[in-house]
């Protein structure tokens, strides 16, 4: 899908892998909001994939989310208890699988990475080694999640090979976490996404459930509910590396009214519409900590920072830097098509958020950062003050820190914090 321990399993899910590559980005399965499986970003902001070549890199900073969650059982029961009615019927070929064997049944557990998942943060922590090869660090941060652990692991692994063993994983908490702010945000309101979620649910759900009842057999009634529950196992089943029978239930724009939804749950969460402006806020402890070590005020900078976390660390630092704002704010009365605020390709499972700071001989002048968002260059707009930033999606550090004032005239539990959030324990 991370706050409380109940919306951490809902809202982030797997960093898990899409398994087949014939698929294109117009493609509704590569739409799935934060269910999405892992896939590059397509590359729609129109700037150079790669910096010129007297340009060098020399601080990387990445956060990298997680691992994989269960279907919504309430599906499973309703067909287990209508398994003698489905067998008889006569089914639509799309829905034939509910006759075969058992009918359909749900292996994945809540909270496990899969064994994709586990594959692809492997690979993703050799493929950042050979990207970044001359960069190095002891120590490696992750939340207090499980899966989160697991990933980190699993990262260093790919990365480092046995010398792990030599490496200090670690996971951060308090006293306020850039990882996980929301832990340090007692008075955040997470009703309101869900009051946005069930407001557009209401709306595109029941004539989804009408259509699906019409081709089932008499007696056999799917709510509302199970509705849900078959578009999230068609997300989940995907990500543990099947090939999902529900997604082929589901037309197009059935899936793109669930890809909204789940924009609306993140954005209503840490993003835009969270009340007080609580998710800015928060997402502004990333950015902070983002300023602090590319402009190494601490003395201390290190070449190389290795994090992970979830969706929402990433939602809510991008929502800090206005990165994906949508004028007017997203509603819950209609899709917006064409939005900025988009967790498919921002934040699917295994996202990968990787900053970078460098400098050039000629091109540049002075130090300069640069996002890679799942393995496509993001373009900084907000700071963007030459042709050249422009053209590759950069700034200058100095532009980059001008244009986040937002994030640095706020101080954890200041008095901007404790409005938002009130006074953490």
């Amino acid at each position: 899908m991370m706050f409380t321990q109940g919306i951490l399993n809902w809202l982030t899910l797997a960093s898990l892998p899409f398994i087949s590559q014939k698929y294109e980005h117009d493609d509704p399965l590569k739409k799935l909001g934060h269910l999405t499986p892992y896939h590059v970003a397509p590359a729609s902001h129109k700037v150079e994939a790669e910096l010129p070549v007297d340009c060098s890199v020399d601080r990387v900073m990445l956060l990298h989310r997680h691992g994989s969650h269960e279907p919504i059982n309430s599906l499973v029961q309703t067909l287990k208890n209508n398994h003698n009615a489905l067998q008889s019927a006569h089914l639509p070929k799309n829905l034939r699988f509910l006759q075969t064997g058992n009918g359909y049944e749900s292996h994945l557990h809540l909270d496990n990475l899969t064994i994709i998942g586990r594959q692809q943060l492997f690979d993703h922590g050799v493929e950042f080694g050979v990207e970044y090869p001359n960069f190095t660090t002891e120590t490696l941060l992750s939340s207090t999640s499980p899966r989160v652990i697991d990933s980190m692991y699993l990262f260093a692994q790919g990365r480092f090979g046995r010398e792990v063993e030599d490496k200090d994983l670690l996971t951060v908490d308090g006293p306020v976490s850039w990882i996980t702010p929301w832990t340090s945000c007692p008075d955040l309101d997470w009703a309101y996404a869900y009051k946005l979620a069930n407001d557009w649910s209401t709306l595109y759900l029941p004539k989804i459930t009408e259509r699906l009842n019409d081709l089932l057999p008499s007696g056999v009634f799917l709510t509302d509910d199970n509705t849900h529950g078959a578009l999230y196992a068609c997300a989940y089943d995907l990500a543990a590396g099947y090939e999902s029978p529900w997604c082929d239930v589901f037309h197009a724009d059935e899936l793109a009214d669930f890809e909204y939804e789940m924009d609306l749950i993140m954005v209503a969460s840490v993003g835009y519409l969270v009340p007080n402006d609580a998710g800015r806020i928060m997402g502004s402890v990333f950015v902070n900590e983002l300023i602090n070590r590319f402009s190494n005020t601490s003395r201390e900078a290190q070449s190389l920072y290795l994090e992970f976390g979830h969706d929402v660390t990433i939602m809510a630092a991008m929502a800090a830097m206005d990165l994906n704002k949508d004028e007017p704010p997203l509603s819950s009365e209609e899709v917006r098509q064409h939005r900025r605020f988009r967790t498919s390709y921002q934040t699917p499972f295994a996202a990968q958020m990787i900053w970078e700071r460098f400098t050039c001989k000629e091109s540049f002048d002075g130090p300069h950062i640069r996002l890679v968002l799942n393995e496509e260059t993001y373009p900084l707009q907000t700071c963007a003050k030459t042709r050249h930033d422009r053209r590759f999606g950069t700034c200058s550090l100095d532009a980059f820190i001008r244009a986040n004032q937002f994030s640095t005239n706020i101080k954890f539990n200041d008095s901007t914090w404790q409005a938002a959030c009130g006074v953490p324990k």
